[in-house]
């Protein structure tokens, strides 16, 4: 990778490369890790993959499948600098995701596809963090987010096991949060968890994606105004 990565940056400046040919792979490889982290517009699949078992989705969002496609341009992103279409290209698709998923999770009933959107919001945190050329927040926000989305699913499931002596097992009324008023009483330490892990997303301090998102944002304003504000 080292090797490609300077021979490739060497020779773009000099045109030793063809810059349209250099640019199309490179978009190329941008497209799949779209598709894999789902951004916008390749984003349709992801509350479906939420049909699983909770641990299953809890490995999916956090840890293994979406993250790959962050993880892939993150070591990419030395032949990306060199090409400044595609690193706004990133930055667009990812300011794009992170308010997109944000309004779709608020949009939703169903607990596990409230989730589903809110990882793909924040992976669009991760790839604007990429856009912009920072290469550690992007990854530090990666893991902190992995920690805190698996322990949010988890509590769903825990929630939505909780639901099904009151409402009996049925996807559409133990998932939906309308109906999950005054669990506490049947599942106080989920709560507590649940709200630890939610606060942690929300970037409240000192919990572990209050680090990551500060990072992001400062590095967002000192790049462009414009990012930093939105």
């Amino acid at each position: 990778f080292r090797d490609l990565f300077k021979i490739a940056n060497n020779w773009i400046p000099n045109n030793g490369i063809n810059s349209l040919l250099t640019t199309l792979c490179a978009f190329l490889l941008f497209l799949g890790a779209v598709a894999k982290s789902a951004q916008f517009p390749l984003h349709v699949w992801l509350p479906d993959a939420m049909e699983g078992p909770t641990p299953i989705s809890a490995l999916i969002h956090a840890a293994t499948m979406v993250a790959a496609g962050i993880f892939l341009l993150a070591r990419l992103l030395p032949l990306f600098i060199s090409l400044p279409f595609i690193m706004n290209l990133i930055s667009l698709v990812g300011t794009i995701t992170l308010f997109l998923g944000a309004t779709l999770a608020l949009a939703q009933t169903d607990i596990k596809r409230s989730l589903a959107y809110s990882t793909m919001s924040q992976l669009g945190y991760m790839m604007l963090a990429l856009g912009i050329g920072s290469y550690q927040a992007a990854l530090f926000h990666l893991i902190t987010h992995a920690y805190s989305k698996a322990l949010l699913f988890l509590g769903s499931g825990s929630i939505i096991h909780s639901m099904e002596p009151l409402v009996g097992y049925s996807p559409d009324k133990n998932q939906n949060m309308v109906l999950m008023g005054g669990l506490r009483k049947y599942v106080p330490i989920t709560r507590t968890t649940f709200l630890w892990g939610t606060l942690s997303l929300c970037g409240i301090p000192p919990l572990a994606c209050f680090w990551s998102k500060d990072e992001i944002l400062s590095n967002s304003w000192l790049y462009s105004p414009f990012f930093g504000i939105i």
